[in-house]
């Protein structure tokens, strides 16, 4: 599980990046880890404000933030889920009872009355930051 140390926030003297969390419109984002050590196509574990989160590096420049648990028996399983695309929607795969889920939103691709909770990132100067828990699509 990433507990990465870095906290990037807004730039300090001389254009170098100052270092702590980063409160951005009332949300605030914290630095997980560097982009280039997650792997295209391949999930990560990370605690994220005290939640464990899934990671996602879909593309090149491309993160999603999940929470990592299978919510069909609730164990911490998705960051090793299998990773795929279906009818342009990236998903993961549990790998306990092989459900979908929707990297961008959490929704079940088998059920839409399940979802996993879903989290706003942003990539800042090469590093993963994880924001607030997104709002249920309706």
């Amino acid at each position: 599980m990433f507990t990465c140390p870095l906290h990037v926030s807004r730039q300090g003297k001389h254009g170098v990046p100052r270092f702590g969390r980063v409160k951005d419109d009332q949300v605030e984002w914290q630095p997980v880890c560097r982009l280039a050590e997650l792997e295209v196509q391949r999930g990560a574990a990370a605690l994220v404000h005290g939640q464990a989160v899934a990671l996602f590096r879909g593309d090149e420049s491309t993160v999603y933030a999940l929470a990592n648990h299978d919510p069909f028996d609730r164990h911490a399983v998705l960051a090793k889920g299998i990773v795929g695309v279906t009818e342009d929607v990236p998903f993961v795969a549990s790998p306990v009872h092989k459900h979908g889920f929707d990297l961008r939103t959490g929704r079940c691709l088998d059920d839409a009355h399940v979802s996993v909770a879903s989290y706003e990132v942003q990539v800042v100067e090469g590093v993963v930051m994880v924001g607030q828990r997104k709002t249920a699509a309706a």
